[in-house]
């Protein structure tokens, strides 16, 4: 049987930016009628594929084509007259205005040069009633839910002869109900024969509508399979991929002492905490002296619990209790006020503060915590400098170099010290090596684990699965927002949390 042509191609499209080449002759094709799953890790180039395919970015080489005719856009609109369509995780409609205004925005009809208000409702109307869509077109977006104004986006992206729709994480805030009505509408622009390109980071979701998935990691792909031919497990290998560096070489952690809960106080314990289109119910604790690695695919919900256990999020229901007292989080200083501190991700936007030197950077965290009023004194901000510099071997070893101009691991190395110089109870650092060469990663990874050994509490959140296993005592694994599993860290290997993560067994095991 002869395979029907593609809705789109694209062949070998290469992405160059500055110092990185963010796509590297990547193929990724798309047929008509078909729900296409985009698939990889935080940096595996899922963004700029998309990107290059609605105009955003210029490619530096490769060939796209359109219904079989080569094509090239220069931006998203010259891509939405030809036929691509995109949906954002963020609704980019204006609220104040009403769900008809909204769907024909820019595209209303006219009469003698002014807008012809009635044709433009009886359209809307027409689009709603394409997916069976019971809304009333004269509302305002804003008395809708996020679901709902999801599905008005759709309705006014398939205004523009949709041939592709790319949508792009549009179940991050939907609950279970929400998701079952978006599929519903993807199931009808699927008869009519629209392709369809599901970006999403929950498994479950992925292998319930889509027919077809591409796998990228680092840029580069790395295959295209039918959704009925892989298995969970095989595909989230593929996505992680497993590599062998010197940091093999250190020493793999094992508890350096045996923690009786029957004695023992948490340091932190969290019951049933949750926060609605973040995560589920959580029960978590972390004791003193434990390293608990977070584990778990980009989307499943780590992020989201580190930033409720810091207070940077508040949570909707569930208790806490830090140092066996009850504590309720509201911002993150009043996590800092308990030594609860959180490093982000996020290090450039949460982070660091490129045009301050090394010593302000270093100061921050401890200044608002005793106050702006109660200025450090310049003699005490050099000492901790200093001796931060020296305990952590920041390069240059200047604390008045601004930090624009460090490196990314000497950069992380200066917001580790930061929270540091408050002398933290419980550390929660997320993703602390992304995007650090490997000697500086090492360093931070054998700073972790003295820190332990020294008494503090850490949870570590890294989606490298080899780094998780190194460093932790327990491990905590999550999935499309739940805890899965939360397991002791006995001869653990990466096998064993892979078969986790795809599978999503409930398990309680705290051996």
């Amino acid at each position: 049987m002869t395979e029907p042509q593609p809705a789109v191609s694209m062949e070998d499209i290469t992405i160059t930016f500055p110092g990185v080449k963010a796509l590297d002759a990547v193929s990724f094709r798309m047929f008509p009628g078909e729900v296409h799953s985009l698939m990889g890790e935080n940096g595996a180039g899922k963004s700029t594929l998309i990107k290059a395919l609605t105009g955003v970015y210029r490619i530096d080489s490769g060939v796209i084509t359109l219904g079989g005719e080569q094509v090239s856009f220069s931006g998203t609109a010259d891509a939405q007259e030809a036929g691509i369509s995109t949906v954002y995780q963020e609704v980019n409609l204006l609220t104040n205005l009403t769900v008809a205004e909204n769907i024909m925005l820019g595209r209303e009809p006219r009469r003698f040069g002014a807008i012809d208000w009635r044709a433009t409702r009886k359209r809307a109307v027409e689009l709603l009633e394409r997916l069976h869509l019971d809304i009333d077109p004269n509302s305002r977006l804003g008395s809708h839910s996020l679901a709902v104004q999801q599905l008005i986006a759709i309705a006014r992206a398939t205004d523009f002869n949709a041939r592709v729709l790319i949508l792009d994480e549009p179940t991050s805030s939907l609950d279970a109900d929400e998701v079952q009505e978006l599929f519903r509408i993807i199931r009808e622009l699927k008869a009519d024969g629209v392709a369809i390109l599901f970006v999403s980071h929950f498994l479950d979701q992925v292998y319930e509508i889509s027919d077809r998935l591409t796998v990228l990691r680092n840029g580069a792909l790395v295959g295209e399979y039918l959704t009925d031919e892989i298995l969970r497990i095989e595909l989230v290998q593929k996505m992680i991929g497993k590599e062998l560096t010197v940091l093999d070489a250190l020493e793999r952690k094992t508890k350096a002492q045996t923690v009786d809960e029957d004695e023992l106080v948490p340091y932190i314990r969290a019951l049933g905490l949750s926060r609605k289109g973040s995560i589920e119910p959580i029960d978590l604790e972390v004791y003193e002296g434990e390293v608990v690695g977070l584990a778990g695919l980009l989307g499943s919900g780590r992020t989201e619990l580190a930033r409720i256990l810091s207070g940077v999020d508040r949570a909707d229901a569930g208790t806490l209790t830090v140092a066996g007292s009850s504590a309720r989080f509201r911002t993150p200083r009043q996590a800092i006020h308990e030594r609860v501190v959180y490093s982000s991700e996020n290090r450039r936007s949460e982070g660091i503060l490129d045009e301050l030197t090394v010593r302000d950077n270093i100061a921050l965290a401890l200044q608002a915590d005793r106050g702006w009023f109660r200025p450090i004194p310049k003699k005490r901000q050099n000492e901790l400098a200093e001796s931060y510099i020296q305990a952590l071997n920041i390069r240059p070893a200047n604390p008045d170099a601004l930090l624009k101009h460090l490196s990314g691991g000497n950069q992380q190395k200066v917001l580790l010290a930061r929270w540091l110089a408050i002398a933290p109870r419980l550390l929660i650092l997320d993703e602390p090596t992304r995007g650090i060469d490997v000697g500086a990663k090492a360093e931070i990874q054998k700073l972790v684990s003295n820190l332990a050994e020294n008494g503090m509490s850490v949870v570590y959140i890294s989606a490298e699965l080899e780094e998780v296993l190194r460093l932790s005592h327990r491990i905590a694994v999550m999935r499309d927002r739940r805890m899965v599993a939360d397991i002791d860290n006995d001869d653990l290997i990466t096998d064993d949390l892979l078969a986790i993560i795809a599978d999503g067994a409930e398990t309680e095991v705290v051996a």
